[in-house]
């Protein structure tokens, strides 16, 4: 698999797929961030979701270097990440 089958990959995945099945990405961060928020006891943004997934894929690219799907959730995460901290609604 080469980069662009990587980035294609998660593209699909963001903007289509896991769009459809797990809803909006913005909305499922957040709420995500509230959870580990009430559970940790310190504030968790939206933003810091998607750090800590990506730094997920990247622990588990640690153990399997070769499971494609690692590569390509973490580009999607990052990916969703720099959408919620630079859209226009935040910006504001």
């Amino acid at each position: 698999m080469n980069r662009e089958n990587i980035l294609a990959l998660a593209t699909d995945y963001v903007t289509k797929d896991r769009a459809e099945t797990h809803g909006d990405a913005e909305r499922n961060f957040e709420t995500i961030a509230l959870y580990w928020t009430i559970h940790l006891g310190i504030e968790i943004m939206a933003t810091d979701v998607a750090v800590m997934m990506t730094l997920l894929k990247i622990a588990r690219i640690k153990s399997n270097a070769g499971n494609a799907d690692n590569w390509v959730d973490g580009c999607g995460y990052l990916a969703c990440g720099g959408e919620i901290s630079t859209s226009s609604e935040r910006a504001e």
